[in-house]
């Protein structure tokens, strides 16, 4: 099946592209019994019909989703929670690992047995083109998603449209259907430098691209008028920024704080960065993570205290560098909370390699340690590699885990006062979620009106998982508000049954 491909014109600004062709070549659907495609077409005018969209993955995907909701919105589709009662099913895709490429595919097996029409879209089918969970099915890539209107209808007409190929990144300022209207998930780039052995997702989002620093600042321009209190910069590697169209990171930083409030109503929080790229920066963004509207807060992965490991991985970077980021940044920023990943059981990865791991996770105590198993991604290098026995892997895991679940981070901040910036309600519906400065999440009972606003909170419960604390009265130093001495009675009680239902369900994913 031939893609439909875009019609550019040389030298555009990135996110313009000339108006689509009149004629829209689409590949009817082959009308098997089997197969979902039995569906007629829909009589329905186009945009009077309801959607269901699903998302997988990381932040990334989650605003690509946004702007496709924004844009379907816009058309006047309606767009439900209840797939069940939906018209069609949108399914934005992540290939990261095999556990979500998995979910996906039996999603799409759902949707299939339910006889909905479906479109695929994301990372999967764009770094994975011939899946055979893709046959018969409508697929849009991950730098075509201001198409995303024209593959829904013609969808929803029964035919199969296949949409990969395109060479400028989608505008920034398309309609925007947020999941929490109080935070934007900002992409600041696509794709990376790297070519780590392991990753599936260069396939997917390809080398980088980067958007000029006039069209992010508009954007933040943009959504502070809309009453937006998080900003959250996002990509495959933030740290890489710029440095195909001759910037950096911390030049887009600085311009995008100079127009955040003064008065600190939002807040700016980096995405992921790996260490090679903020090495020769670390003091320019150790400053921006000390300005008030800058959560001191970022997520930099090691994925393995071995050097002879990180190596197979082609990380591009060695154990000493990133004890060199992880010292710099905690030593210039008061309060610095700094997350990482690590895989266990890499191909390779002999028992001294995962003992360095453990060492260096002992040693610094990171607060989030996000813990993978290495699942092999087809196509990649590091599939055809010699695998760990997979009971040792699991081993690995376990003692790994079982190691960062011992450490108690948030001990130090029982009983402070501290700024949080309040933005969602808890899954629990009782409390609201606030976070520190330094991205520790804390929940307070307080009313609603105050999701969008930052408030004073003193720490009055600490647990492995959860941070508890009641907001003080506005101008008060000391005393809870009435709501706070309301909330106190149960306060404990949810505390245990917090890291209660924690346990629970780390005994379960052991099982």
């Amino acid at each position: 099946m031939e893609d439909i491909e875009d019609i550019v014109a040389i030298g555009e600004p990135p996110g313009l592209r000339l108006p689509l062709p009149p004629a829209v070549k689409t590949k009817p659907r082959v009308r098997q019994s089997k197969d979902f495609s039995s569906i007629d077409p829909s009589p329905n005018v186009p945009g009077t019909q309801t959607i269901y969209l699903k998302t997988f993955g990381c932040s990334h995907n989650q605003s690509d989703s946004e702007y496709m909701a924004g844009q379907l919105s816009s058309f006047g589709y309606a767009l439900t929670d209840d797939p069940e009662g939906a018209d069609l099913w949108l399914i934005n895709t992540c290939t990261v690992k095999s556990p979500s490429q998995s979910a996906m595919s039996t999603l799409i097996s759902k949707c299939k047995s339910a006889k909905k029409a479906i479109v695929v879209a994301g990372c999967v089918p764009q770094g994975s083109r011939d899946l055979e969970e893709l046959e018969g099915v409508s697929v849009i890539g991950v730098q075509q998603i201001d198409r995303v209107v024209e593959v829904v209808e013609e969808t929803l007409k029964g035919h199969e449209v296949r949409l990969l190929t395109r060479r400028t990144l989608p505008s920034l300022d398309l309609p925007k259907v947020r999941k929490n209207r109080f935070i934007e998930i900002l992409p600041i780039n696509v794709g990376c430098l790297g070519a780590c052995t392991y990753c599936k997702t260069k396939h997917a989002r390809g080398h980088l691209g980067s958007y000029s620093v006039g069209s992010l600042v508009d954007r933040v321009k943009a959504v502070l008028s809309e009453g937006v209190k998080e900003i959250w910069l996002s990509s495959e590697d933030t740290g890489a920024y710029g440095r195909d169209i001759g910037v950096n990171l911390p030049t887009l930083l600085n311009a995008i704080v100079a127009e955040l409030p003064a008065d600190r109503s939002t807040m700016l929080r980096i995405g992921m960065t790996n260490p090679p790229f903020i090495l020769e920066h670390l003091k320019e963004i150790a400053e921006i993570l000390r300005h008030p509207c800058v959560y001191s807060f970022l997520h930099v992965p090691v994925q393995s205290g071995s050097d002879s490991v990180l190596t197979r991985m082609n990380r591009e970077y060695t154990v000493g560098d990133f004890r060199t980021v992880v010292a710099t940044l905690s030593a210039l920023v008061p309060g610095m909370q700094i997350a990482t990943d690590v895989i266990c059981g890499f191909p390779g990865e002999a028992d001294e390699d995962f003992a360095q791991t453990l060492d260096l996770i002992k040693e610094y105590k990171f607060p989030q340690v996000h813990i993978s198993q290495f699942y092999p991604r087809p196509g990649t290098p590091a599939a055809r590699m010699k695998k760990v026995p997979s009971t040792v892997v699991k081993a690995r895991s376990r003692e790994l885990t079982s190691m960062f679940e011992s450490f108690s981070p948030y001990q130090d901040l029982q009983g402070r006062v501290e700024r949080i910036w309040i933005t969602e309600v808890a899954s629990d519906g009782v409390h609201l979620v606030g976070h520190t400065k330094g991205y520790v999440q804390v929940l307070v009972i307080a009313p609603a009106n105050k999701l969008g606003t930052s408030a004073e909170a003193r720490i009055v419960s600490v647990g492995r998982w959860s941070v508890f604390g009641e907001i003080l009265e506005s101008g008060s130093g000391a005393g809870p508000s009435r709501v706070a001495l309301i909330g106190r009675a149960v306060l404990s009680l949810l505390s245990i049954a917090a890291v209660l239902l924690a346990v629970f369900l780390k005994m379960g994913q052991r099982r």
